[in-house]
C-alpha cells in the first residue's frame, strides 16, 4: 500500500514578522481544513493567542492569521512535503525540506525562530544552521499528541514574547 505524499501551505509572513514559528507538516485535518492547526485539541491558537493577549480560537480563521502578523509572528513548516499516514510526527517518511534559509533572508525584521516541536526543531535547526544572528527557540508541541497540561506548555510558549513588538 502507497502512503499518500503530504504537502505543506505557503508561509503566512510580511514585513512586519519578527518572530517565525515553524511546525513540522500539516495534519490530516489541517490538511484537510487548507488552515494551520485546524485539529480542534491543537492548543496552537490558544497558546499564541495567550501570548499576544488575544482570543484566537474565538476569531475566524483569515482573521487569526491577520491578527498574528500584526502581532508580528510568522507561521510555516519545515518540511514542504512528505510520506505520511495520518498526522504524527513519528510517521514521516522521505520528507523534503521548505527553503528555511530563503524565507529567513527574506523578512528583515525577523530576530527569532521558534520550532513548534522536537521534529520542527531538529529539521529546522539543521536548515538554518550558519551564521544567522536570530535567536532559536524550542517549544513543546502544540499537538495533542504530545500530551501536558496547557499550563505547563504555556509556561514555555510565552518565551516569544520577548521577541515581539
Amino acid at each position: 500500500m502507497t502512503t499518500a505524499r503530504r504537502t505543506g501551505f505557503a508561509p503566512v509572513v510580511d514585513d512586519r514578522t519578527q518572530l517565525l514559528i515553524l511546525g513540522s507538516l500539516p495534519g490530516d485535518a489541517s490538511l484537510k481544513a487548507a488552515q494551520y492547526y485546524a485539529h480542534p485539541q491543537n492548543g496552537f491558537w490558544r497558546l499564541t493567542g495567550a501570548v499576544i493577549g488575544t482570543d484566537l480560537p474565538a476569531l475566524p480563521y483569515e482573521t487569526r492569521l491577520e491578527r498574528l502578523l500584526a502581532a508580528g509572528i510568522g507561521l510555516w513548516d519545515v518540511i514542504a512535503s512528505a510520506e505520511r499516514r495520518g498526522s504524527l510526527d513519528a510517521a514521516i517518511r522521505n520528507p523534503e525540506g521548505a527553503d528555511l534559509a530563503a524565507l529567513v533572508d527574506c523578512l528583515p525584521r525577523l530576530n527569532a525562530v521558534a520550532f513548534n516541536g522536537a521534529t520542527a526543531a531538529r529539521l529546522g535547526r539543521r536548515a538554518l544552521s550558519g551564521d544567522r544572528k536570530i535567536a532559536f527557540l524550542d517549544l513543546p508541541s502544540s499537538s495533542p499528541a504530545h500530551a501536558r497540561p496547557f499550563e505547563e506548555k504555556l509556561s514555555r510558549w510565552t518565551a516569544i514574547a520577548p521577541h515581539l513588538g
